[in-house]
């Protein structure tokens, strides 16, 4: 268990911008950054930090809160694996008790398998270094490949021993279990007939050298490993199956080592093997990543499009089924994306090319190569077409099919303009075959709203209106306004109720001095109002319990100690009003009031409507019982009447004008 101290100096130390932006790229708005959000497929940013307040909140999720709860949501780890992390970042100590078993037996299936991963990785590091075979054959392999050890330890290669189940009891032996071995895919399980209680269990990759595939944030999702013997039966490359913590299309190989150089540059490099990522990013081109072989998929070009809005995608100079390949630049278009193509020389790959040039050549190549999508597609396709009118037909079809899958309309019409100098083709044509894709499409959008529509028919006439709960907007006022101000001294116009000269009863201001979580404890106290909403309610005994105690309350320390779903509510408070607000108004010579001038007012206003709501509530229950006419109601009816005299002073000092 690691020591409160340890996670306090994280907390102190870790800056929320810093953390985020290596995982999004953000871009300054206002006091805030905004950036695409990295839970959900969106082309305008939602997603906002707060450095100030050290929250942040993405609107198109709901989902939001301080540095821990983004690496639990957006990694997948516990506040432990969070806290380590952050630690590691930040070059702190990490300073623990030892876990015991019964922690051991608690941690849940996705962190015991993420622990195996790790382990795995380490077992087959130290097999490649430590092991006469693995040295012999293993670290042999990738120095051929001519990589550096720097390189090899950087990218934490390793070697699986050509024994069946060598790794396997390897894991057993400290206590790993069998489950999660299989749960990875590490180790192959199949049942013994000859003895059903001790299953046969193999190795999946021994024999192989071993390329650990990592998240985002670092950790080991799965691995790739290659075989190194002319064995035909076998797959020359073979990958971790599909498991609860590795899904192959939501990864793209070496993202971890890419993610700072791609927001630096603002490109990523797109290849498609192991090797091709290393040895470019040992050449010094590091805003490189691999689809790992497979098709590319919507969700890795989202992994891309956090940290940049440009892709160029390389291609083997002999690459088969390259005109297969271009389906993958399409999507790359249709979320929104700049996409360049670069072809390498015959018979030469990105591998091969960064490993036999420098690195001035390599950049300088790429440069010069390197074509926008449209010229680079027209000139594959019409050399494919030649002087066949119907192939060339189809060519500008297939060309125009790609423009249309740009969201942006602005630069479709730069893209129709070029397509036609290059196809020598009129840009009408162009235009007119465009608008027919798009009729198509709509047509078909349309037709599947309305099969989706058919569903509602029952309730489209009833038109339901959506009740306003102001007692829960009121208390959620209350705890922004801790939560922002509760330590500020604040000069208040206070209203005490007093007998007038006629014997009457009348509000008079008396002014107070106060700090905002005094008056709006003493305010709530005297007149006996405990908070409606159970969050609300714990979290405000909280606050006050800490504002009473700890005179420099910091909104970062407060959240430390809370369990993640109150600092996601919290989070959902404070940044809500960001989603509104319009930076730089004194660039137009407007200058709006700070809402920090008029705290003592907001805080009154507060708690005054809140009086009021719950004297018409109040109210509203003592008529129902007056509706009884069985009973002697000359109480009630005279608490009601004191009530409306209440209620006409309150308003009064609100300003409002009451029905």
């Amino acid at each position: 268990m690691i020591l409160k101290s340890t996670i306090d100096k994280v907390y102190e130390t870790a800056r929320l911008e810093e953390v985020i932006g290596d995982f999004v790229n953000l871009k300054k708005s206002g006091s805030n950054f905004k950036g695409l959000s990295p839970f959900s497929e969106e082309r305008t940013p939602s997603f906002m930090v707060s450095p100030v307040k050290q929250i942040w909140k993405d609107f198109s999720s709901g989902k939001g809160g301080n540095v821990v709860a983004f690496l639990m949501e957006h990694e997948h780890f516990t506040y432990p694996e969070a806290i380590k992390y952050l630690a590691k970042k930040y070059n702190i100590e990490v300073e623990e008790t030892e876990r015991t078993d019964e922690q051991k037996e608690e941690a849940n299936e996705r962190e015991s398998m993420y622990l195996v991963s790790e382990f795995a990785q380490t077992h087959f590091s130290e097999m490649l270094w430590n092991s006469e075979l693995g040295k012999a054959i293993g670290l042999s392999y990738f120095k051929e490949r001519g990589f550096t050890d720097e390189t090899i330890k950087k990218f934490r290669l390793g070697y699986c021993l050509d024994q069946w189940d060598g790794f396997t009891t390897a894991a057993l032996d400290k206590s790993y279990k069998l489950k999660y071995l299989e749960k990875t895919g590490l180790t192959i399980v199949k049942e013994d007939s000859n003895n059903p209680n001790n299953p046969k269990k193999f190795d999946r990759f021994k024999g192989r050298v071993v390329f650990p595939i990592h998240s985002m944030s670092g950790r080991v999702l799965g691995f790739g490993g290659r075989i190194l013997t002319n064995d035909k039966k076998a797959a020359k490359y073979l990958n971790s199956p599909e498991s609860d913590i590795y899904h192959k299309s939501k990864v793209l190989y070496g993202i971890y080592h890419a993610k700072q150089a791609i927001a630096k540059e603002d490109n990523c490099y797109l290849v498609e093997g192991y090797t091709d990522v290393i040895q470019f990013y040992q050449r010094g081109i590091q805003n490189v990543v691999a689809s790992s072989g497979t098709a590319l998929t919507p969700e890795q070009i989202r992994l891309v499009n956090r940290l940049t809005k440009n892709i160029t995608v390389l291609f083997d100079g002999d690459a088969a089924g390259l005109r297969a390949s271009l389906r993958g630049v399409d999507l790359i278009l249709e979320q929104g994306m700049n996409v360049r193509v670069c072809t390498f020389p015959e018979g030469e790959d990105p591998d091969s090319f960064s490993k036999n040039n420098d690195y001035d050549d390599v950049v300088e190549y790429l440069q010069q190569h390197s074509k926008d999508f449209i010229q680079f597609k027209a000139s594959l396709l019409v050399k494919e077409a030649a002087n066949d009118p119907i192939k060339r037909a189809d060519t500008v079809r297939d060309i125009v099919n790609s423009i249309a899958k740009i969201p942006d309309r602005i630069k479709k019409e730069i893209y129709i303009q070029e397509c036609a100098q290059i196809m020598n083709i009129s840009e009408s044509v162009l235009f007119n075959t465009l608008a027919q894709i798009g009729k198509k499409e709509t047509a078909e959008a349309s037709k599947k709203v309305k099969q989706e529509q058919k569903a509602f028919d029952v309730v489209k006439n009833e038109q339901v209106q959506e009740k306003v709960d102001v007692q829960y907007l009121l208390e959620r006022k209350i705890i922004e306004l801790l939560l922002l101000y509760g330590q500020k001294r604040e000069k208040f116009e206070d209203l005490v109720l007093k007998e007038n000269e006629e014997g009457d009863l009348v509000l008079e201001p008396e002014s107070i001095e106060a700090k905002v979580y005094e008056k709006i404890f003493l305010d709530l106290q005297d007149d006996e109002i405990e908070l409606a909403n159970t969050n609300f309610r714990s979290i405000y005994k909280m606050l006050i319990n800490e504002l009473n105690e700890n005179e420099s309350f910091s909104l970062n320390s407060f959240m430390t100690n809370l369990e993640q779903d109150v600092v996601k509510e919290l989070t959902s408070i404070l940044m809500e009003e960001e989603k509104y607000q319009i930076h730089d108004w004194a660039r137009k010579d407007i200058y709006p009031k700070d809402k920090e001038e008029e705290i003592a007012q907001l805080v009154s206003e507060t708690i005054l409507t809140l009086r009021c709501f719950l004297i018409k509530k109040r109210m509203s229950v003592l008529q129902e019982q007056t509706k009884d006419s069985g009973k002697d109601n000359r109480e009630a009816l005279e608490e009601i009447v004191n009530y409306i005299h209440l209620n006409k002073l309150l308003n009064k000092k609100l300003n409002r004008v009451l029905s």
